[in-house]
């Protein structure tokens, strides 16, 4: 059986549903819809699809961070958060498992302006990895959502003038090639090794999404067992609504 994944970060989900993200959501056609930012609390949306359940985690801050599931397959159990106090007040994690895989939806934590947060996010990974390893003792993971990395030169359009900038640090660079190290594969670069100009992050400056200035931040990806049933990965680049676009891929044998 074939399943479709997409992750999204909505940068504020009751703006983005403004903004066409039903029809979106509804013409992507996902068996499970992954989302970040969704910058809400319970009860301040009332959001439902036909044929999906939903699962939300949001942050104790008001109006900041926040993520969420929509699925159309029942999961075994759900977890939110990675079981670490020191991590577990922003809504960063939803995990579902599935009867032959874990679903890890995650927003990571931003380095910040100054990389104020550099040392925080630099822990927060490692902790990642250990809780991502743990899960996959008894079964393959797929991990989705914005990761606030561009992992590679050929993931930004300028990586000569963003070097050491949130999100191109040499440090959260090393801690994501160390996540690939540690069994998983970027399913977008399984596909497409050496394909430029494909992103999926813009800023709203200097009219950075119509020049195709980007970044790829946002990722799929799978334990390395799931390599030869993954059937193609995406970016959707021309549905607008968030300064992100999603991204998705297909997997066979679910």
């Amino acid at each position: 059986m074939r399943m479709k994944f997409v992750s999204w970060n909505v940068n504020g989900l009751r703006a983005c549903c403004t903004k066409g993200f039903v029809e979106s959501f509804e013409l992507l056609d996902a068996d499970f819809f992954s989302l970040q930012e969704t910058k809400m609390q319970e009860g301040q949306l009332d959001l439902a699809f036909m044929g999906y359940q939903s699962y939300w985690n949001y942050a104790e801050k008001k109006g900041y961070s926040g993520t969420a599931v929509f699925t159309r397959h029942t999961p075994l159990n759900v977890n939110r958060g990675m079981g670490i106090d020191q991590h577990d007040h922003e809504g960063r994690i939803i995990t579902l498992e599935m009867e032959r895989f874990f679903l890890v939806t995650v927003y990571v934590p931003n380095s910040q302006d100054g990389l104020r947060r550099l040392d925080y996010r630099m822990q927060w990974e490692d902790d990642f990895l250990a809780y991502l390893k743990s899960l996959e003792q008894s079964k393959p993971v797929v991990v989705c959502g914005d990761m606030n990395v561009a992992h590679q030169e050929i993931d930004l359009k300028n990586p000569k003038t963003n070097r050491m900038n949130p999100g191109f640090t040499d440090e959260e660079r090393e801690k994501f090639s160390r996540l690939l190290d540690n069994g998983f594969t970027d399913t977008y670069r399984f596909f497409y090794p050496d394909k430029t100009d494909a992103y999926s992050w813009w800023s709203y400056r200097m009219k950075a999404r119509e020049k195709n200035v980007g970044w790829r931040i946002d990722y799929y990806l799978v334990s390395s067992q799931l390599d030869s049933q993954l059937a193609g990965a995406d970016i959707h680049a021309d549905i607008m609504g968030s300064d992100h676009c999603p991204v998705s891929v297909e997997i066979d044998g679910l």
